[in-house]
């Protein structure tokens, strides 16, 4: 198949693409142009929130299927829908299980209420745009996705903690629940929806199997470090005596959230491969390390503030 990829060389789209290529697949990547796309992909420069642009660079290409990977509010896929609608078999947009709206009851499945004020609530409107106009989609929406290269800061961010034997400080009784996916996985998920016609249509949660405490979060990742898991110091803390503005003092929201990932499994034969530990050792050797940014300066001044009010 002939393949647009939005996005391509940040993160999962490295791993995708990789995917796509090794089974056989022509990828072709639309983004700016500030990284070198992989050997053997063509790379349309552009900017995707120019909808202009992107009819100008597009509206003579043809593709089989295209992954949205980087769409964040629906004016940023908008325009790719309208121009493709008609014209390809299959689009699979990455949204995010941040849409669901909070609940008592876990986990989250994927008929489950959207949050209307939820700061995704672009990528749910977007699936209804889809929907709506017709297009043969897919939606993916993973919960918290790790591994190398990851840009969100949450398994680095106990990494530099731990790096550092420094405590790591918890919000509330880090007995929350949360869950994490590879990156890798996530790949091989948005790659099993090609060629799978009961995936036109529906909607897929992507993440590990299992949900994890914060707690045992921060012991998974000194395990996968070397460390003892045991020798972790954690400080918890209440959020709500602390005026942190816009610093982010927890890199996840502090509430149960994990998702069902068994309609994924069933329909798209499809199975994480990672378990916490080993893709956090992943994640750690092949990252961290490698980049040095266990070397890096790294600003605690919220820890600091954290542990000297708790005592």
């Amino acid at each position: 198949m002939r393949i647009l990829m939005m996005g391509g060389t940040r993160f999962v789209g490295v791993y995708l693409t990789k995917v796509l290529l090794a089974q056989g697949h022509d990828v072709v990547l639309f983004n700016r142009g500030n990284k070198p796309a992989p050997e053997g992909v063509t790379q349309i420069h552009g900017d995707r929130t120019d909808p202009e642009q992107i009819r100008s660079k597009l509206v003579g290409e043809s593709f089989d299927a295209i992954f949205d990977n980087n769409g964040r509010k629906l004016e940023d896929t908008q325009p790719l829908a309208d121009l493709f609608a008609y014209r390809v078999e299959h689009f699979v947009y990455m949204s995010s299980a941040g849409v669901y709206l909070k609940s008592d009851e876990m986990p989250h499945i994927e008929g489950d209420a959207v949050n209307p004020e939820s700061r995704h609530k672009g990528k749910f409107e977007t699936e209804v745009y889809l929907e709506k106009r017709g297009v043969p989609f897919t939606s993916i929406r993973p919960v918290y996705i790790y591994g190398p290269q990851n840009y969100n800061p949450i398994e680095g961010w106990f990494f530099d903690r731990l790096s550092r034997d420094r405590p790591i400080p918890v919000p509330g009784s880090g007995m929350q629940l949360t869950q994490l996916g590879h990156c890798g996985d996530l790949a091989a998920a948005m790659a099993a929806v090609l060629g799978n016609k009961v995936a036109i249509g529906e909607i897929y949660n992507i993440s590990g199997t299992r949900a994890v405490s914060f707690d045992g979060l921060a012991r998974a990742c000194a395990a996968a470090m070397g460390k003892d898991p045991n020798g972790v110091r954690i400080v918890h803390y209440d959020p709500k005596q602390f005026d942190f503005g816009k610093r982010k003092a927890f890199p996840m929201r502090s509430q149960h959230f994990f998702a069902d990932v068994s309609k994924a499994q069933a329909q798209l034969d499809w199975t994480p491969q990672f378990e916490l530990v080993a893709g956090l050792k992943d994640s750690y050797e092949n990252d961290f390390l490698a980049s040095g940014r266990d070397k890096a300066e790294v600003d605690f001044a919220i820890d600091d503030e954290i542990i000297k009010a708790v005592g």
